[in-house]
Formats: C-alpha cells, structure tokens, sequence
C-alpha cells in the first residue's frame, strides 16, 4: 500500500532562526477506478481506506445502491519504475443486472483532491438523485452536541497531527458518538471513505447522523450527503449558495462556522434542539 505520509527535507524559517530538518506532508497519489477492466475515473487521494472511497464514490455517484451491486473489486498490477505494485489502480466488477454508467457522456475521468466535480464533463451530469426521504427524518440533534463536533473530530485526527494537511469527515449518532472518520488531501474523497465504509457494512441510509468535515461544505459534499441519506451535514467554515440551496431542496440541515460556541444554520434549523 501507499504511504500516507512522507517525509522531506525543508527549509525552517522562525523569525531570525533559519534551519534546514525533515518534515512531514501528507502522502498524494492518483486512484484509478475502472468498471469491468474500463476507466471510470481518476482521483487524487491519500492512501489507505482505498476500498472505502471506491464504494463511496460509486454509490455517491449512483453507480450502486450497496454492496450488493459489487461483485468484487481487486487492486490491479501497476507498477512503478521498480516493479512494485502501486495500489493506485482498483478494478470493480458490478454485480449481474448493475448497469455501468455510459462514461463517454458523463465524465473526463478526473477529479482534482480540492474539487471532484470538475470531473463531470457537463451542467446535467452533476446532478444525483437521493433515494431517500431525508425530508422526513425525524433526527432532533441538541445544540450541545453539536457545538462539541468539532472537537471530536479534531481529536480523532491522527494523520493531520503529523503533517497538518489533510481534511476530515467524521460520521456522528445523535448523541455526538464518533461512528467512522476519514482523512485525506480531498474533502470530498474523506466523505467517499466515509459512507463507503457505511456501503460495506450494509447501513445505508444513514438516518439520525450527523456527518462533520473540516473546511467548507459545497454543492458535491451536501449531494454525497444527500444520496447517503445523512439529514445533518456540519462544517467548520462556510458553506457555498448552490450547498445551501440544495440543502433546503433535500431537507438537509445545513451547520456552517461550527466554531466555538456557535454556528450559523442555514437550512431546516428545526432539527437544532437549543435547549
């Protein structure tokens, strides 16, 4: 498997004191996703939890709907200049009745780790549908909860510690319970991780929970939300207008500036129980 961190020598500078030491960033590398042998898609991830993203991606992307759909998925032989395998390239194979998408109309095979949607090669190929009713989701999520989120996720972060550079999602219960958590240079491929580690384990939709990532929640991260059936999506920073009007679309509740002791709420703030 790839590292998920390395290390490289840099330059220190402190004021007046300059010195030169090793450092350590966090681990980028490209993942290839092919269907049956063929390109779906390229994104630049952080190693680890591979498996995870592949079904988090499709079902984000409404490829599957669990992981039924998958029939098996394996690391394919790519190889560096030493002839190692460089686990960046998984194969899947869909299940019988799965249909494959038709990537010659949908996509350019690649996302960035800052933006996933920049893969789509058109307006209407952005767009997912849910399958889940998360209108009706009756999840009440008490203000302190809340507040105390991002505090748990910071803790949980273990890479991030280390090197500073990677995003996090993390899936909470109602009662601020830490279910998974992902890190990676991509905040869209730590929410992938994320719901396809709830793919794996047969829990979609993910009524009553809470998903919590570090940085900004834009359009992609409120749909990957959305078709994982999550009610509550929790940021640090702000939220973009086309997250909020989506957000308010699905009856997703929106938390943006999750800092502190406060927090802005954009959408269907009925679910906030401020006590």
């Amino acid at each position: 498997m790839g590292r998920v961190t390395s290390r490289t020598p840099v330059l220190r500078i402190r004021g007046a004191a300059h010195s030169t030491r090793p450092d350590t960033v966090a681990a980028e590398e490209p993942l290839e996703i092919r269907l049956g042998g063929a390109p779906l898609a390229v994104t630049m991830r952080t190693p680890g939890d591979d498996f995870d993203l592949v079904h988090g991606f499709l079902a984000t992307e409404a490829v599957i709907r669990s992981a039924d759909d998958v029939a098996g998925l394996r690391y394919c032989n790519s190889v560096d200049d030493d002839g190692r395998n460089t686990y960046n390239v998984v194969d899947v194979d869909l299940a019988p009745g799965v249909e494959a998408p038709d990537t010659a109309l949908d996509r350019n095979f690649y996302t960035s780790s800052s933006c996933g949607v920049c893969g789509k090669a058109s307006i209407d190929a952005l767009r997912t549908k849910t399958a889940f009713d998360i209108a009706a989701d009756p999840l009440r999520l008490p203000l302190e909860v809340l507040l105390a989120l991002p505090d748990r996720l910071r803790a949980a972060q273990q890479v991030f510690d280390k090197t500073g550079g990677l995003h996090a999602a993390g899936l909470f219960t109602a009662d601020g319970s830490l279910v998974a958590l992902r890190e990676d240079v991509g905040r869209h491929n730590a929410v992938d991780k994320v719901v396809g580690d709830a793919v794996r384990a047969g829990r979609l939709p993910l009524a009553g929970h809470v998903l919590m990532v570090s940085g900004r929640s834009s359009f992609e991260l409120t749909q990957k939300a959305a078709m994982a059936g999550i009610p509550v999506l929790a940021a640090v920073s702000a939220p973009s207008s086309l997250a909020v009007e989506l957000a308010r679309e699905l009856g997703i509740t929106l938390v943006g500036f999750l800092r502190g002791d406060g927090c802005n709420v954009y959408s269907c703030p009925e679910r906030i129980v401020l006590g």
